[in-house]
């Protein structure tokens, strides 16, 4: 394997000082919560976690969600990231929430 690649070939790979790191999330929303809710604790989500952390959430559901989160531009998600995401949840009408390590989103 090469290890003497040029700046633009490291960023067209995504490697290096390029490589990105995200993590995959998934929930259910417990059976007693409304339409309403749910979409009033997504928009929660979004505003005060993905935004606030300048994240980017690719995702969605209805009453299950799954998705991938990762930073809004070239980066790499830490682990104060999944702490945040999960803190978040937590304090929600939701189950069966899993949220993965963090991976290579190109290379994994």
């Amino acid at each position: 394997m090469a290890t003497n690649r040029s700046r633009r070939l490291r960023k067209k790979m995504r490697v290096d000082e390029f490589q990105e790191l995200g993590f995959d999330i998934t929930w259910t929303f417990d059976a007693s919560v409304s339409e309403a809710e749910i979409d009033a604790t997504v928009d929660k989500f979004i505003d005060e976690v993905i935004e606030a952390r300048k994240l980017g959430f690719h995702g969605g559901g209805h009453i299950e969600w799954e998705g991938i989160i990762a930073t809004q531009t070239i980066g790499k998600c830490t682990e104060e990231d999944i702490a945040a995401v999960k803190a978040f949840w937590a304090g929600q009408k939701v189950t069966q929430l899993e949220v993965s390590d963090l991976y290579d989103i190109w290379w994994s």
